[in-house]
């Protein structure tokens, strides 16, 4: 299992206002909103999640990385488990034309509005249980979704993550080193459940028996 830095200099590039998540509003009215993963949690209020979610291209730079690290070539396979809209799946099919790709989220709202060039492969559903086959897919990636479970889903997802995979994994998870990025991710957050460090999240990698690649990612 290697550490990965695919996702870091996307998120800490985005400013964020910590203090504000919590007293310009009613935090748990928001977290009630978010948790619909509706259109107030991609498109609505930045309070009650991404304020606008939309394609600018910063994942063109990922997308090529991880076709680069794990040599993805035309007619392979790679899911992206919470693909949201699909922009990394997007961008994958430009920095390799001809790979195939699929997407799940639980979100109808974030299918119904994804990409035009993904769509058709995008599918609602739960990381609990993937309907696709044993080692079906040469990339399996999940980046910033599977914090969002409770640990009894959290392991069946990633036990999921090892069925289907036959070759490489990658995921990223939110996480904390401090108190202060304890506090900070307990601010900013909406849909956390897994509140871990890194140690307990390899703890838990290991005990589960996943095999991927990882990444975290820190509000500091």
């Amino acid at each position: 299992m290697t550490y990965r830095q695919f996702v870091t200099a996307n998120h800490v590039s985005t400013k964020r206002d910590y203090l504000a998540r919590v007293t310009e509003s009613d935090k748990a009215e928001c977290a009630e909103l978010a948790n619909q993963y509706d259109f107030d949690y991609w498109d609505g209020s930045r309070q009650t999640g991404y304020g606008g979610f939309r394609y600018d291209g910063r994942w063109r730079k990922v997308a090529h990385a991880m076709v680069a690290t794990y040599g993805i070539e035309p007619h392979m396979r790679i899911l992206d488990i919470g693909c949201g809209k699909g922009f990394l799946l997007h961008d994958l099919t430009e920095a390799c034309p001809g790979v195939e790709v699929a997407g799940l989220d639980i979100s109808r709202y974030a299918i119904e509005h994804a990409m035009d060039s993904v769509k058709p492969f995008l599918a609602e559903g739960t990381a609990v249980k993937l309907p696709w086959p044993d080692d079906h897919f040469d990339l399996v990636v999940s980046i910033n979704t599977l914090h969002n479970l409770y640990i009894y889903d959290l392991w069946s997802a990633l036990r999921e993550i090892e069925r289907v995979s036959r070759r490489a994994k990658f995921i990223c998870v939110e996480a904390y080193r401090t108190e202060r990025e304890k506090v900070n991710l307990m601010y900013w957050q909406l849909t956390c459940r897994a509140f871990h460090t890194p140690a307990e999240w390899e703890w838990i990698y290991d005990k589960v028996g996943y095999s991927g690649d990882h990444e975290y990612v820190f509000f500091d």
